[in-house]
């Protein structure tokens, strides 16, 4: 068994959308509310790093490093999760430093992370050169991939799948945003141990189908390996729909914005800009073309992330509504 520190509010809700399913003439939707798992607002990231910060722990580290973009999730999680355990944190973030912080760098920010901006550079040189000067100053650091998404993390949405099994094992497809692939191949492994009879579908944020079932099913091998059980993952398993792209990761257009309102208007939830309200915006798509059947019950997992919306790029495009 994988070590854990356990500091998310767990198990997250599971609660019927009536109105939106109603609006929309479709299955009947249900959310999954990791945007509660505590933690600086949630998001699903902080289940990944109970895991994580349990090995950082474990290999006597101090420092944690990771990336991201200037609104990452990722990044407001894994310093909020720092300072709760004992931990510094370093970020290196894509871009330019912003003249006002707005949203997760605010958070960023105000949590006290050190930030270290990679501009237009590569991101990954940064993060290793981070790394490398850490060590070097000994920060004692441990690195955290992109999306905590490895072994460890994943192994995090295994466990996920059991908490959803417990809860309501009757949905015939879960639907998520899937991005750098750890929460999804966690869920592909936690069907197959737990035995998970419905479907598993990311919606695409920013990958081709094809690189991303590359990546989901490569990394769900390695992680039920990790596990314990000897296993494989085909990327013909994975099931990912790319259609919903739109301009790009992190612009936000008018099936994202249609997205948000409806969800807000009907249910009073609130999603974020870039990776739920994508995949939001897939599902409201896949429900209208007829892709599911009025008799199926769908779980849409909220991955968390609203604190995006108070970035100024997404409540400008959300204001001229």
């Amino acid at each position: 068994m994988l070590p854990r520190i356990q500091f998310a509010h767990l198990p997250t809700p599971i609660e019927a959308l009536p109105r939106l399913s109603e609006a929309l003439e479709g299955p009947q939707i249900f959310v999954k509310r990791d945007d509660q798992t505590g933690l600086a607002f949630g998001g699903n990231k902080t289940r990944k790093l109970e895991f994580l910060l349990a090995d950082a722990k474990a290999n006597d580290s101090r420092t944690l490093i990771t990336g991201g973009a200037v609104q990452s999730n990722h990044c407001r999680q894994t310093v909020a999760a720092a300072n709760r355990v004992g931990f510094d944190c370093m970020l290196v973030l894509t871009g330019e430093k912003p003249a006002r912080p707005t949203g997760n760098n605010f958070l960023d920010q105000f949590l006290g992370a050190e930030i270290i901006w990679a501009g237009s550079g590569d991101r990954e040189q940064y993060l290793d050169a981070t790394f490398k000067q850490a060590e070097k100053d000994g920060k004692q650091p441990y690195l955290i991939p992109y999306g905590g998404s490895n072994e460890i993390g994943a192994a995090a949405f295994a466990f996920a799948m059991k908490e959803m099994l417990n809860q309501d094992p009757d949905f015939d497809w879960v639907i998520i945003a899937s991005s750098s692939g750890g929460t999804q191949a966690g869920m592909a492994v936690g069907q197959r141990m737990f035995g998970y009879q419905g479907q598993v579908l990311g919606i695409s944020v920013d990958n081709p189908a094809v690189e991303l079932k590359e990546r989901v099913a490569g990394l769900a091998g390695v992680t039920i390996r990790t596990l314990g059980e000897q296993d494989e993952f085909y990327p013909d398993e994975i099931l990912v729909n790319d259609e919903f792209l739109g301009e790009g990761y992190g612009i936000m257009g008018a099936p994202e914005v249609e997205a948000l309102t409806l969800f807000a208007r009907y249910e009073g939830l609130l999603l974020d800009p870039v990776y739920t309200g994508r995949a939001a915006a897939g599902l409201i798509e896949l429900i209208r073309s007829g892709f599911f059947t009025a008799d199926q019950n769908v779980l849409f997992w909220h991955t968390g992330g609203t604190t995006a919306l108070f970035a100024d790029q997404y409540m400008d495009a959300l204001s001229a509504q």
